[in-house]
C-alpha cells in the first residue's frame, strides 16, 4: 500500500459537499494506520468511530487531522505525554481542538509526545527507519504525516519540536509567529516561548492551516481561485535570502553542511538573491537565553507538580525544574528583556532579507531512541518567536530525510510561506510518501 497522500486542499475540495468521499478518506487514514501504527506508535488514542454530520459543506470537509497529545480534547484522553494523567479526560477542549471542529475537521486521534514536551522519548519510531528517532517533542504528529496516515497534523514548539521533527521525518513543519495561534487548552511548559504549530506534506498544505487558524481574517478557503493566486504572483519570485551558517555550523555533520550549500547553488541558479550574513554572536546568546526562560518558567509550571508525583516523573523533567529553581531573577528578567527587545528589532536581526535560511537540525535523525535530537539550530527563532518553516532538501547516504529551515520576520508568516513555496519548487526533493517506510 503506497504512503501518499493527496494534498490538503485537493482533499478539501474533493470531500466538499460529499459524505462518502469524507468516509473514503477516514477509512484510507484508518487503514493506513492499523498497517504501520502498531511499529510506529504514533498514536496515543483513535476512536473507534468519527462524527461527521454537518462537516461536508465546511472549510476542512472532514479533513482527518492528527492532535498532539499536549491539547485538551474533552471527547479523547488526555495524558500530556505523562504517567500521571493516564485516564486523564479534559472538561473542554483546547482552543485549536476547538477550531478544528468548528471548520469541519475530524480529530484523527491523539499524537505522542514526549512528557510535558520535554526530552523524555516517546514510543513514536522515525516513519522513514524505525531503528531512529522521529525527533520530539511533537513526535507523533511529525510521524504520522510522514508514513502517510493523516495529511496534516498540529503540535508544539517551545524550542524546535516542530522545526526539527519535521526535517527528522521528511515532511514540512511550520511554526507560525509566536501568539498567533492560541495555546489555551494546552499544557504549559515555558508560557513566553511555547507556540503552536502543524505538519503537513508541502508548504501549500500548511499555508492551509495558515489561512484557517492563522490568518482568519483573510476569508481563507472561500475561492479556490484566490487561493492559488497567494502563490502565483510573478513579483514574489525576485528576493533576498539571508544565509546563516549560525556558530553551530562546525558541529553538523558534513552531509548536512553539503546539502545546505548545494541548495544555496540551486536557488543562485534560480535566480535568488543569497547573502551570507553573520550574526553569531547574537545566535549564542539568544539560545542561552532560551534555556534561561525554558528552566526558569518550567520550574513555576511544574514544580509542584514534580514534588507531588516525583517516582512518576522523569529525570528529564525533574532536573529542568533544578535548573529553574536556581536561576536568579536578575538573568530571568535579562532574557525577558533581549527577547522583547530582538521581537521589536525582527526587521533589524532579518538584514533586509525576505528570508534567513539556516539549518533546522546538526543532521539526520539520530540513531536509536533515547534521545530525540538537539534542538539548538531553532533556538535563536523561537526566543524571538519568529516564524519558521522547515522543508525536505535531501536524504543523508544512510537513507534518511536531510532539512532547510527558512525564517521570516515577526508577524509576517504569509510572506514566509510564500518565500518558503517557491524554494521548495526550487529545491523539488521527491516526496517522502513516494518512498515505502521501513
Amino acid at each position: 500500500m503506497s504512503t501518499a497522500t493527496t494534498s490538503v486542499l485537493a482533499t478539501i475540495v474533493a470531500n466538499r459537499g460529499n459524505p462518502r468521499k469524507i468516509r473514503d478518506e477516514l477509512e484510507r487514514a484508518s487503514s493506513r494506520a492499523d498497517d504501520v501504527d502498531k511499529w510506529l506508535r504514533a498514536f496515543t488514542f483513535r476512536p473507534a468511530d468519527y462524527d461527521v454530520e454537518g462537516k461536508i459543506s465546511l472549510a476542512l470537509a472532514g479533513l482527518p487531522i492528527g492532535v498532539k497529545d499536549l491539547f485538551d480534547t474533552a471527547d479523547m484522553p488526555t495524558t500530556y505525554g505523562s504517567r500521571v494523567y493516564t485516564d486523564h479526560r479534559p472538561a473542554e477542549d483546547a482552543t485549536i481542538v476547538s477550531l478544528i471542529k468548528d471548520f469541519g475537521g475530524v480529530v484523527f486521534g491523539k499524537t505522542a509526545t514526549t512528557e510535558f514536551a520535554w526530552k523524555d522519548p516517546a514510543p513514536t519510531v522515525n516513519p522513514v527507519n524505525r531503528l531512529h528517532t522521529p525527533g520530539g517533542s511533537s513526535s507523533g504528529s511529525a510521524a504520522a504525516v510522514g508514513a502517510g496516515i493523516v495529511p496534516l497534523a498540529v503540535g508544539t514548539q517551545t524550542v524546535g519540536s516542530i522545526i526539527r521533527p519535521a526535517a527528522f521525518c521528511g515532511v514540512v513543519g511550520y511554526k507560525p509567529t509566536f501568539g498567533q495561534v492560541s495555546t489555551k487548552g494546552i499544557h504549559p511548559l515555558s508560557p513566553s516561548l511555547d507556540h503552536v504549530g502543524f505538519f503537513a506534506r508541502t508548504i501549500e498544505d500548511v499555508a492551509v492551516a495558515n489561512a484557517l487558524f492563522v490568518s482568519r481574517n483573510d476569508g481563507a478557503l472561500s475561492s479556490e481561485g484566490a487561493w492559488k493566486r497567494w502563490f502565483s504572483d510573478k513579483s514574489l519570485r525576485t528576493f533576498r535570502l539571508g544565509a546563516l551558517k549560525t556558530p553551530f555550523w562546525n558541529m553538523a555533520a558534513a552531509p548536512q553542511q553539503a546539502n545546505f550549500l548545494v541548495v544555496i547553488g540551486l536557488l543562485r541558479a534560480a535566480g535568488v538573491e543569497v547573502v551570507f550574513l553573520d550574526i553569531e554572536a547574537d545566535l549564542r546568546v539568544m539560545t542561552d537565553a532560551v534555556r534561561t526562560i525554558l528552566a526558569r518558567e518550567a520550574y513555576t509550571t511544574l514544580d509542584a507538580f514534580v514534588r507531588d508525583y516525583t517516582p512518576l516523573v522523569s529525570r528529564h523533567i525533574r532536573e529542568l525544574v533544578e535548573e529553574g529553581a536556581k536561576i536568579p531573577d536578575s538573568q530571568y528578567r535579562d532574557a525577558l528583556d533581549l527577547q522583547t527587545d530582538l521581537r521589536l528589532r525582527s526587521r533589524y536581526v532579518m538584514q533586509d532579507c525576505d528570508a534567513l535560511l539556516t539549518l533546522p537540525t546538526l543532521g539526520q535523525a539520530p540513531y536509536g531512541h533515547l534521545d530525540t535530537g538537539d534542538p539548538r539550530c531553532c533556538a535563536p527563532w523561537s526566543l524571538v518567536g519568529m516564524p519558521a518553516v522547515s522543508i525536505p532538501s535531501g536524504w543523508s547516504a544512510d537513507g534518511l530525510p536531510l532539512g532547510l529551515q527558512l525564517v521570516g520576520q515577526f508577524g509576517c508568516d504569509l510572506e514566509l510561506l510564500r518565500v518558503a513555496e517557491f524554494v521548495e519548487q526550487v529545491i523539488g526533493v521527491v516526496c517522502l510518501g513516494q518512498q515505502e517506510c521501513l
